[in-house]
C-alpha cells in the first residue's frame, strides 16, 4: 500500500512509521525543521514498546510522490482546508483519506472536497509528543478506531483493518463512527482544554479537586449535545473517562497543551467551538464550554508561549 502522512507530527509519525515497518511506502508530509530533520536523519521514535529510528521519505509536496492509496490525514484542524488543497488529485482512483483529527467537523469538510465516498474518520488513541524535529516520544497507545461515514462494515474497511492489524495499530473497526468521534470528543474537549488553560498534565488535573469537578462540568455538556446528535453518552461515560484517566494517562501532556508551549496556534475551535455550534443547533446552553472557548481564544490570540 502507498500511504501519504498529511501532517507528520508525533500522531501521523507514530502511525506512518508502523506502516512502514510492514512494507508500506509511506510519504510523510511535513514542513519546516521538523522536515529538514526528517530529510537528514529520519525518525528517531523513544517509545514505550520500544526505541527505534528509520529513514523516511518526507516531502513539503504530497503531489510529487501521487498517487496514493490512502491518506491518513492528521493535520491540525485549522489546517484541513489548505491541507485538502495540497492533496487534490493525489489520490489512487480507489484511495481514499482517513481523518484521525480532533473534533467531530473535519470529516464533513473533507467529503464536501473529496465526495463522502473518499472519506473514512477515526481516532488516534496514542500518548505521543514531538519533543524535538524528528524526534517522537511515544508514552502509551498506539491504535486506530475507524470506520465508513455512512455507518455499517464495507469490503474496504475490513480490509484496511486488516492491514492495521498487521501493523499493530488497530483498535477496532466500528459500524458508528460518530458515536467513537463524540466519546473522543468527550475526553478532549475537557481536557485538552483545561490542561492547556492550567499548563498542567493529566495527572495534575485529576490531583486537584477543583479541577476534576470542572472537567465533569464539560464533559457533561459535551455529553448533553452528543445525545441530542443520537450519540448516548452521559454520567457513567464521564466517571469512566476520569478513571482510565488515572489509572493510564496521567503522565500525559495532551496535544494542545503541548502546541501553546511551543507557540503554535490553538484547536479551540475544534475542540470548543464544535461543541458550542452543535448546542446551538439544538437549544441546548453550555456556560461552562462558552467560558472554555473564550479563554482558549484569548489565551491563542495574547498568550502563545507564554
Amino acid at each position: 500500500m502507498k500511504v501519504l502522512v498529511m501532517g507528520a507530527g508525533a500522531v501521523g509519525a507514530y502511525f506512518g512509521a508502523r506502516l512502514q515497518q510492514i512494507g508500506d511506502e509511506v510519504v510523510f508530509c511535513a514542513r519546516g525543521a521538523n522536515l529538514a530533520a526528517m530529510c537528514a536523519h529520519g525518525l528517531e521514535f523513544q517509545s514505550c514498546q520500544g526505541d527505534f529510528t528509520l529513514p523516511v521519505t518526507a516531502t513539503a509536496e504530497p503531489r510529487d510522490h501521487a498517487p496514493y492509496d490512502l491518506a491518513l490525514f492528521c493535520v491540525k484542524s485549522y489546517d484541513t482546508d489548505a491541507a485538502a488543497r495540497q492533496i487534490a488529485g493525489c489520490l489512487a482512483p480507489d484511495g481514499v483519506i482517513l481523518t484521525l483529527q480532533n473534533g467531530v467537523e473535519n470529516e464533513h469538510w473533507l467529503a464536501e472536497a473529496f465526495g463522502r465516498a473518499r472519506v473514512l474518520a477515526g481516532n488516534a488513541r496514542v500518548g505521543a509528543e514531538l519533543t524535538a524535529p524528528g524526534r517522537v516520544v511515544h508514552r502509551t497507545g498506539g491504535a486506530i478506531e475507524f470506520g465508513e461515514l455512512e455507518g455499517g462494515e464495507t469490503e474496504r474497511a475490513r480490509r484496511l483493518a486488516e492491514h492495521f492489524r498487521q501493523a499493530g495499530i488497530l483498535q477496532s473497526m466500528v459500524a458508528d463512527v460518530r458515536a467513537i468521534r463524540w466519546e473522543k470528543l468527550l475526553w478532549n474537549g475537557a481536557f485538552n482544554t483545561v490542561a492547556t488553560l492550567s499548563g498542567c498534565a493529566v495527572g495534575a488535573l485529576l490531583a486537584d479537586e477543583d479541577a476534576t469537578a470542572l472537567l465533569r462540568n464539560l464533559m457533561g455538556e459535551i455529553a448533553a449535545v452528543a445525545r441530542a446528535e443520537g450519540v448516548a453518552l452521559g454520567a457513567r461515560d464521564i466517571e469512566h473517562q476520569i478513571t482510565r484517566s488515572r489509572a493510564a494517562l496521567s503522565a500525559v501532556r495532551p496535544s494542545t497543551l503541548q502546541d501553546h508551549q511551543r507557540g503554535k496556534p490553538l484547536e479551540y475551535e475544534a475542540l470548543c467551538g464544535a461543541v458550542i455550534r452543535t448546542a446551538r443547533r439544538h437549544g441546548i446552553a453550555t456556560p461552562y464550554m462558552d467560558a472554555a472557548y473564550a479563554l482558549m481564544k484569548l489565551l491563542d490570540q495574547h498568550g502563545r508561549g507564554n
